[in-house]
């Protein structure tokens, strides 16, 4: 395995959700990694993993945790490679379960 930058593991990361997400919930994700997107970025990252805390309320859940943190490490440098690599383990794992749980659902 070759030695990717932080950034180019967040990168990845997010190309790889953006696959897994539907296409407006994918737009948004481009959208907030824009450099302009910042100010809108962390408050977004921080309101979901405020979101990911109180998961035991209606819509809340714990998948609002690591979506915020993926917003938020887009921006601090030391964040950027264990939360990359959390994440494209995390999708590679809902991959395989939707695979062998939904084998319809995971031709498109």
């Amino acid at each position: 395995m070759t030695s990717l930058s932080g950034r180019a593991v967040l990168r990845q990361a997010f190309r790889h959700l953006e696959q897994e997400v539907p296409e407006k919930f994918a737009r948004v994700l481009r959208n907030l990694r824009h450099p302009q997107a910042r100010w809108i970025r962390i408050p977004v990252g921080i309101l979901l993993m405020l979101g990911g805390v109180f998961a035991i309320l209606p819509f809340l859940g714990v998948w609002m945790l690591p979506l915020g943190l993926l917003l938020i490490a887009y921006d601090i440098p030391i964040l950027q490679k264990p939360v990359g690599r959390f994440m494209l383990w995390a999708i590679h794992k809902w991959a395989k379960f939707r695979e062998r749980f939904f084998p319809d659902r995971s031709q498109g």
